[in-house]
């Protein structure tokens, strides 16, 4: 009960630092944002509130100006969701949906990687 209280705790302490230190989004022409905001669609963020790697996650989709659905995997619907088509309960996953096939990817330096490569700016 102590260590799920101290982790809750540190989560929110995260969470808090986080959103203190966001960084301002990347500038776009509206052009580009909308190519972008339409990508997006076909992305979802499988995550716990205040896990420390989700945040990471959160935090370089503020960075890169990226709307991305957030689902909460703590419980209910989409954990089901999460373990029944991803395989595993496990968060960050970003489920990534292209010409009809789902990829679900669960590292956080993974997600963030892929976020940066198709997203970044040069």
């Amino acid at each position: 009960m102590f260590l799920k209280l101290l982790r809750e705790g540190l989560g929110r302490l995260i969470v808090f630092g986080d959103f203190v230190s966001r960084p301002s989004p990347v500038e776009r022409s509206s052009d580009n944002q909308a190519v972008v905001d339409d990508a997006i669609k076909s992305l979802s963020l499988y995550q716990f509130y205040a896990c420390p790697f989700c945040v990471k996650v959160r935090s370089e989709m503020a960075r890169l100006g990226l709307d991305i659905e957030v689902r909460d995997a703590q419980s209910g619907l989409y954990r089901e969701e999460l373990q029944r088509e991803g395989g595993q309960v496990q968060a960050p996953c970003l489920r990534i949906e292209e010409e009809g096939k789902v990829q679900w990817m669960y590292e956080s330096s993974d997600i963030i990687a892929y976020l940066q490569g198709r997203f970044g700016t040069a």
